[in-house]
């Protein structure tokens, strides 16, 4: 077996991510390649929004100007190659673009745009045919923007094989663009899925960007210099195993904490990470710490993949507007409270008397008063406090009315209000809608289109995975009572991350010796009892726990919590990204003579 190493650095987490990275990544010896993935289900419909309007338009600009093209002399020269889901709903035009740009470099480099992915114009089809969510059973939407499905990685091999210096594609799944490289340069092939398997590990770390360098870890106090923090980098070999590291002299932190964490961001069942190449089995994922801010990462397993690729549709979903009012002074979170009160009865009589329909739904939260944390909020009397509101409808007309009503507040409610912190927002913007299915993989096509060639992509491979092929973990031990309660801090690194209308908060114990008493502290009931304020259906918390014994962690997956995801959801944490940090305070009882003094000092900081 080939005793190479293929070194891929993570350059981009997300639409909005830093510009840091590139010269960080190209200072690494040795480095291969570059996955840039900035994709998430609202960006896909805001990219064909922008398709709509300029037919030339429909991808990121900024990967040409901002990331990729002021280094493109020394990618050249340096032979990196590059995978990036930049093209979005426009693969071939963002790769035209490019083209010309490399162009007036007077480089040399061979630019392929993958698509197939974008089914939009199949949607009078998907609803004859009665398609239904596959999680909410809604019937299919009628104000489609984008329908987008999740293609594999083969096609990217493909491409790097046919000579592709960069590689542009519509929606993939993000860890394709790691997996692809990876299957050029080993020659893994479709059977390979322990090797696939370990290929997605590897993307599934990388494709977040700084998050498995420090970047959002539960030790935030331990990561240093943010400024200047590291891109990962993996390091990756023919077996399947593979180094997390990052750039010299760059901050952040790559520790069996960070990696633990990231590897089970926004994973509901560890043994079943579900892409299309591949059914991934994380818990048996074995960390091993190699040197300073290096971890090597074995033990990954891989079943067969499925026969359907997972479809995601964005529609039009009415229209919504945001309030946020800062307020002062004695008493400010009851002045909030009853000025939001105010501005939404105001509403019902205005809307009534225009003859426009109600609000679909209004939220309000008072930011510095822990609203999010519902009956586990500490009493707090600030005096300064944000009031956000947020309404939804479903005639833009409302909005406008709300915008300005919202506005009159800070002259006739409540004393001290000021001016508003969101009077630079648009007045309302569209909501997005989610919608999913899953679609045979013969029913989608891949293309591959070079300057002056097209090449044809073969079709992905139609597995026959089934949860029965699961080599399950088994349920580990659990501790009895003991004498000291302290905070889940003390105990556990954990990570949480939206995925559509379910959370999860993976809790990773620092300490193998504390897992046993984390399984008893941290039942299902219990889990469910510190976020049933959040659930759509708080007398019956949908929690399940999953074991992840490689990791000497739990993966707990919340269901109907996120007041329908990341598009659409009102909350001031549409991504449940603090999910997690509710979780810490959780008391577990422990023995004494167990608990490590750093992991109490811990404890101590927040009791």
């Amino acid at each position: 077996m080939s005793d190479r190493i293929i070194r891929i650095g993570g350059a981009s987490g997300a639409l909005s991510d830093s510009a840091l990275s590139v010269p960080q990544l190209l200072k690494v010896e040795g480095l291969n390649y570059l996955a840039f993935d900035y994709l998430g289900e609202a960006a896909m419909g805001m990219m064909a929004k922008m398709r709509a309007a300029d037919p030339d338009s429909g991808f990121m600009r900024e990967f040409i100007d901002v990331q990729l093209g002021p280094y493109l002399a020394e990618i050249a020269r340096k032979g990196v190659r590059i995978t990036a889901n930049a093209g979005a709903m426009n693969p071939r035009g963002l790769a035209q673009q490019l083209r010309a740009v490399i162009a007036d470099l007077g480089l040399s480099l061979t630019v392929a745009a993958l698509d197939g992915d974008d089914l939009t114009d199949r949607a009078a089809d998907f609803r004859a045919g009665g398609v239904r969510d596959m999680f909410t059973e809604q019937a299919f939407p009628d104000q489609v923007v984008s329908i987008n499905a999740y293609l594999g990685a083969f096609p990217i091999a493909r491409a790097l094989a046919e000579g592709a210096d960069i590689v542009i594609t519509g929606r993939v799944v993000d860890s394709a663009l790691i997996l692809g490289p990876l299957i050029h340069e080993f020659g893994w092939g479709e059977q390979d899925f322990d090797l696939l398997a370990a290929g997605t590990a590897a993307g599934h770390l990388l494709e977040c960007g700084a998050q498995a360098t420090g970047g959002t870890f539960t030790d935030w106090r331990d990561v240093p210099d943010w400024a200047n923090i590291g891109f990962p980098v993996a390091e990756c070999h023919a077996d399947g195993s593979f180094v997390m590291t990052k750039p010299d002299s760059t901050g952040g932190l790559v520790s069996i904490g960070t990696i633990s964490e990231q590897l089970l961001y926004e994973v509901s069942d560890p043994q079943a990470y579900l892409v299309p190449d591949v059914s991934c089995d994380f818990a048996f994922a074995k960390l091993e710490e190699v040197g300073p801010d290096r971890i090597r990462v074995t033990g990954i397993r891989g079943y067969p993949p499925t026969a359907d690729y997972k479809v995601c549709v964005t529609f039009d979903d009415g229209w919504r507007a945001t309030a946020i009012q800062p307020i002062i002074g004695i008493e400010a979170p009851a002045k909030a409270r009853r000025q939001a009160d105010a501005i939404l009865e105001r509403m019902t009589r205005m809307l009534s008397a225009a003859g426009l329909p109600p609000l679909r739904r209004s939220h309000v939260e008072i930011i510095g008063t822990e609203a999010g944390y519902g009956p586990n909020a500490r009493p707090l009397a600030p005096r300064e406090v944000i009031c956000r509101i947020v309404i939804d409808t479903d005639d833009r007309r409302a909005a406008d009315i709300f915008w300005r009503e919202q506005n009159s507040a800070i002259m006739n409610m409540a004393v001290g209000t000021t001016i508003g912190l969101g009077t630079a927002l648009p007045r309302c913007w569209p909501i997005l809608g989610l919608f999913s299915f899953l679609i045979p993989k013969d029913a989608v096509q891949a293309f591959l289109s070079f300057e002056d060639r097209e090449v044809p992509c073969g079709q992905a491979l139609i597995g026959d995975f089934s949860s029965a092929q699961i080599e399950r973990a088994e349920v580990g031990e659990v501790s009895a009572s003991a004498e000291q309660s302290l905070p889940l801090l003390a105990l556990a690194w954990v990570r949480s991350g939206e995925k559509g209308d379910l959370f999860n908060v993976a809790v990773v114990a620092r300490r193998p010796e504390y897992l046993p008493f984390i399984r008893a502290g941290l039942t299902t009931e219990a889990v469910g009892a510190r976020y049933r304020h959040l659930l759509g259906a708080p007398d019956r918390p949908q929690v399940t726990c999953y074991e992840v014994p490689g990791l000497h962690a739990l993966n707990f997956v919340i269901e109907d919590a996120q007041a329908g995801g990341i598009n659409s959801s009102p909350r001031l944490d549409p991504a449940a990204k603090s999910m997690g940090q509710h979780l810490l305070e959780q008391q577990v009882e422990v023995p004494e003579a167990l608990v490590d003094a750093v992991d109490r000092a811990r404890a101590d900081a927040i009791l």
